[in-house]
């Protein structure tokens, strides 16, 4: 056996002794810090019912959480999540139970609500506090550099937001399970160089990762950043799901500004509606804020829901006009992701989320593996790999005028023929991943047969396969439904911080980004009240 090959086997070795040693210590309960709260959850919506609040934050996902919890600092502020807590559910927090969620989804109350897209390509939002950092791999990598300029962000403030979070919910790996290694090995095999060993910057060739999942096997959702915050402000509505925004139009100023929400207890009929309301101040400049923070799907939605989008299409549903913004629900996207399944049939083997990642030289292939479970008992192996800046873009309808459910959506997968060829590209990086000796070696099986490479049947190969990699974004682009600052065209007192306010999905996946911006955003807010106030008070003293 030659040298490096005797390396690899050492390393598996350990790697496979070190998961025995981890999976032995995780089968003893284990208290999760975020079990520890001071901040107050409700699922009364009449606790809430007619209050007032300086900011009030719909949707308790990725962003939402950091969000509310910075923004609760030094004002009082309304979280409304639509699904329920995560904590003490261990289909959430246990690290064993990776992608069971997706698969037990039902119309209402799972903590991962599914979705069929009109290219007809199944996928899942998250339904539960914490969004879809419950529900996720929990692979945590930043947004390029490229990615923040883009932005316009402050570079050294965005760095403080992401070491922020990564203080309080984000953890190196203990160690790479065997399959992690493998893939580890059997994608630097394809060529995907160089090795960058673990970081958290978004850089070409091969590397570790850190997680939302401790060395416990426990995860750390965007809820347990609400720790943070100060918790005589902060309310945590759960299980309420909220129908339409409010708004004031006053004719003296010819200014629409959103005043508060209606909403619901999330499993009651339509016809229950509850309100609360921002609270009003004489000076306006310093008035609070509705923020949406539902999700590239939820917040366009509930844009539209409240009056706010094509004219047209509001008329259909007999929604009265509020602004007529022609962007709502437009410039949807989701990465194409290809998925290669190496084993040879289903097996018994533990649930195992991505821990490495791989990125080509021109940054618009990144691969990832992982054991995905098939139901409660049965899993297969696969390497995954999605196209990073696609071109094709699709928009969101409404189907109906009930905000539990899920709108019309469409992606438009690879009807760019750019995204074709990347798919093409990406399929055949694939194809030698899954002949990898690595793979071959780990399978304890010969290396797979040739799969066929020319070009016209892996362009129908993608057609048929092409999947979801649950990375979405769009509905409500910045430029085109917000400014800069986030908030809505033509609406006072409007913001919208999610991922529907992307272009693109920031660097392997979204959801270190959209933790850093609502820490970025809630701190920004802040900046803006007090130069405000300071400004007011100057006035005042001349």
């Amino acid at each position: 056996m030659e040298l490096p090959q005797i390396n690899q086997v050492r390393r598996l070795l350990i790697a496979f002794v070190l998961f025995l040693l981890a999976t032995l210590v995780l089968s003893f309960p284990f208290e999760s810090p975020g079990n520890v709260r001071q901040w107050h959850m409700t699922s009364d919506v009449k606790e809430v019912a007619g209050k007032s609040y300086d900011y009030i934050i719909v949707g308790g996902g990725t962003c939402g959480c950091p969000l509310a919890a910075t923004l609760s600092e030094k004002f009082s502020v309304l979280l409304v999540e639509r699904g329920g807590s995560p904590y003490g559910n261990p289909l959430v927090i246990e690290r064993r139970n990776y992608g069971i969620p997706l698969l037990e989804t039902d119309k209402y109350m799972s903590v991962a609500q599914s979705f069929i897209s009109q290219d007809g390509v199944g996928n899942v939002r998250g339904r539960v506090l914490g969004g879809s950092s419950a529900i996720n791999g929990g692979f945590y990598s930043r947004a390029s550099e490229e990615f923040v300029c883009r932005a316009g962000w402050d570079k050294k403030l965005v760095k403080e937001a992401y070491e922020w979070v990564e203080s309080k919910v984000v953890f190196p790996p203990f160690y790479l399970s065997p399959w992690q290694s493998v893939a580890e090995f059997s994608i630097l095999e394809a060529g995907v160089l160089p090795y960058n060993g673990f970081s958290l910057e978004h850089i070409k060739g091969t590397k570790i990762s850190a997680s939302v999942f401790d060395e416990f096997g426990k995860r750390h959702t965007s809820a347990d950043l609400l720790n943070a915050g100060n918790p005589k402000n902060l309310t945590v509505l759960i299980n309420a799901t909220v129908k339409r925004i409010l708004f004031h139009h006053s004719s003296y100023r010819n200014e629409t500004r959103a005043k508060g929400i209606s909403f619901m207890q999330s499993n009651s009929t339509l016809d229950e509606s509850h309100e609360a309301y921002i609270k009003e101040v004489q000076n306006s400049s310093l008035r609070g804020d509705v923020i949406l923070a539902a999700g590239a799907l939820g917040s366009p939605q509930l844009l539209l829901l409240s009056g706010i989008g094509p004219k047209e299409q509001l008329r259909r549903f007999n929604i009265s006009l509020v602004r007529d913004i022609e962007g709502v629900g437009k410039g949807m996207q989701d990465n194409p992701c290809i998925a290669v399944l190496v084993d040879s049939k289903p097996q018994n083997r533990l649930p195992d989320p991505p821990q490495i990642a791989g990125i080509t030289d021109d940054y618009k292939i990144i691969v990832e593996a992982s054991i995905l479970p098939l139901s409660s008992n049965s899993t297969r192996v696969n390497v995954a790999a999605k196209i990073a800046m696609p071109i094709s873009k699709g928009v969101l309808n409404l189907n109906n005028t009930d905000p539990r459910l899920n709108p019309s959506v469409r992606f438009n997968y690879l009807a760019s023929e750019n995204d074709m060829e990347e798919c093409v590209k990406m399929t055949k990086l694939l194809y030698r991943i899954a002949r990898s000796k690595s793979i071959a070696f780990f399978l304890g099986e010969s290396r797979q047969e040739k799969l066929t490479s020319a070009d016209v049947d892996l362009r129908n190969f993608c057609k048929k396969n092409v999947r979801t990699i649950y990375h979405y974004h769009g509905g409500c682009t910045v430029g085109s439904v917000v400014d800069e600052h986030y908030k809505v065209d033509g609406i006072k007192g409007l913001r919208i911080l999610d991922g529907s306010t992307f272009s693109e999905s920031p660097g392997t996946n979204p959801m270190a980004t959209l933790l850093m911006l609502g820490r970025y955003q809630g701190l920004k807010i802040l900046s803006e009240r007090n130069a405000v106030s300071d400004s007011n008070a100057k006035d005042k003293t001349k």
